[in-house]
């Protein structure tokens, strides 16, 4: 897993300028999937949902790093990826970015090597400093960004060559400690989350990445000048609106040459998260497990890179830059090699397909489904729509269309009532916003009523009144918490339409 990754950005995806060699060797291997969608634009929440299957209205979480733990009983109680396999005897490892909440999988997890130290301990910086190179560290904060802000406004949004090698950076630090885990299992049946820290800001590749590619040569992206017409109001005021407020640590300081810089440095990191992906492959393979070993690579959510003249992730839920992830299952001998597949696809389904494939008990607790089917092409969830989150706004996508919804009161009165909808056939990036169109009306209530339907009928309750009943308790318990539309239906059939 990589963090804050456009989907597009990947050259067997057709990006004119990065390069991708190892996964695009895992997508000859495997299945890649590109209508692939995170739960939430940003990185605590998606993650909770990728590890417990849930979708963030159950699982609660919405906040970053929030210390509050997920689920009304407590994390102990919200089953995760790690728990699961751990009582199936696997040994479980936890490297790179965390990024979860508070003792929610710690317990479930043999081995935890964080680089970031929000919440557990930072065994990067420990590594660096038994090198003596903590003051070159330049992966988590732009030292330039702190010495001028602190640490009270974000890690800074200029890029630069770093002043660490590869052989000590982030990326390899992920890539050498991710190896000695697999190695240490033996032959123990092992789980493994190798979450790379980055394309995320900071954005200070090493070389021989950071010179591989060029702020003159650098391809934007056919969006890169959306003039935001028609577009809500915290888009008009976004970060690109802003021009050169000090937010340039490097020459030239102006909007333009920035951008420019952070498109190159993201690629370049890409490409350097890409290739510590490249030696874990090359591991499998010299270990001669890669037939045992199912390999995911996916993203928490996407990056602008340059879409909409944006950089970052906000304001991220209206648009596929940010909500569409990338998606490959690899498991050579076991799947198809070399497919393509179109389905709608969710984050939650992660959790739900490598407990299939691997053979372990399912649970009640997940909204994804099992992918198994798509990834042996016979067939996928059928899903006609797919779903991105925060705690007001939502966002529903079809394969042609794209709504998001946002509350009253959301936006000061004098705005009126802000939407967005985009036909995505006919307007692939993006920029023209039909929310108010008179034509398109019944798209916009039909999406609408569709959105309400999700959230209804994927709620998890505690109980419910009717289940009460003794006739109805004994054919249907509710044991998932959920209470889906045929039950709906039932319910009314039996006179208890009024208790709904």
């Amino acid at each position: 897993m990589s963090d804050q990754h456009n989907a597009r950005c990947m050259s067997h995806a057709g990006h004119p300028d990065v390069t991708t060699p190892a996964l695009d060797r895992l997508a000859r291997r495997g299945i890649r999937f590109t209508r692939a969608f995170a739960q939430n634009p940003i990185c605590t929440p998606s993650r909770v949902s990728f590890l417990s299957g849930q979708y963030c209205h159950n699982h609660g979480y919405y906040g970053l790093s929030d210390p509050r733990r997920p689920g009304p009983a407590g994390p102990r109680t919200l089953p995760s990826l790690f728990g699961h396999a751990k009582a199936a005897g696997y040994h479980t490892g936890v490297i790179g970015k965390t990024h979860t909440p508070r003792d929610w999988i710690e317990p479930h997890v043999d081995t935890l090597r964080d680089c970031i130290g929000f919440l557990a301990p930072d065994a990067y910086g420990e590594y660096l400093d038994a090198f003596g190179l903590s003051s070159r560290r330049d992966d988590r904060i732009l030292p330039e960004h702190f010495a001028r802000r602190g640490n009270s406004d974000g890690q800074g949004l200029d890029a630069r060559l770093s002043t660490l090698p590869l052989e000590h950076s982030v990326e390899q630090w992920c890539a050498d400690e991710a190896a000695r885990f697999i190695t240490a299992a033996g032959d123990q049946p092992w789980l493994a989350w190798v979450s790379f820290p980055r394309p995320h800001q900071v954005w200070t590749p090493s070389e021989p990445f950071w010179s591989a590619y060029s702020e003159d040569t650098v391809t934007l992206p056919p969006n890169a000048d959306d003039p935001f017409d028609g577009k809500p109001p915290h888009q008009r005021a976004s970060w690109r609106a802003k021009g050169p407020d000090g937010d340039w640590y490097f020459e030239p300081a102006t909007y333009e040459a920035g951008r420019r810089r952070v498109l190159r440095a993201y690629f370049a990191l890409v490409s350097q998260t890409d290739h510590a992906i490249g030696q874990l492959l090359d591991l499998l393979d010299q270990r001669g497990i890669s037939q045992d070993t199912i390999v995911v690579y996916t993203a928490d959510h996407g990056d602008f890179a340059g879409e909409h003249g944006l950089i970052e992730k906000a304001p991220g839920i209206s648009y596929d830059a940010i909500t569409r992830v990338p998606y490959i299952w690899s498991w050579p001998g076991h799947l198809p090699q070399g497919a393509t597949r179109d389905d709608l696809v969710e984050s939650v389904d992660l959790f739900p397909t490598v407990s299939a494939l691997a053979g372990l008990p399912d649970l009640t607790s997940w909204d994804g489904h099992d992918l198994g089917p798509a990834l042996r092409g016979e067939g996928g969830p059928e899903r006609d729509a797919v779903f991105t989150e925060c705690p007001w706004s939502k966002a529903v996508r079809t394969p042609d269309w794209k709504l998001v919804t946002y509350p009253d009161g959301f936006f000061p009165p004098e705005d009126g009532d802000v939407g967005e909808l985009y036909d995505l056939a006919a307007d692939p990036w993006e920029l023209t916003n039909l929310y108010h169109s008179p034509e398109h009306r019944d798209i916009v209530e039909r999406l609408r009523r569709r959105l309400l339907d999700w959230l209804v009928t994927t709620q998890r309750i505690q109980n419910t009144l009717p289940a009460a009943h003794g006739d109805w308790q004994d054919t249907r318990r509710f044991d998932d918490g959920l209470v889906p539309p045929a039950a709906i239906r039932d319910l009314a059939d039996k006179g208890l339409r009024d208790y709904l």
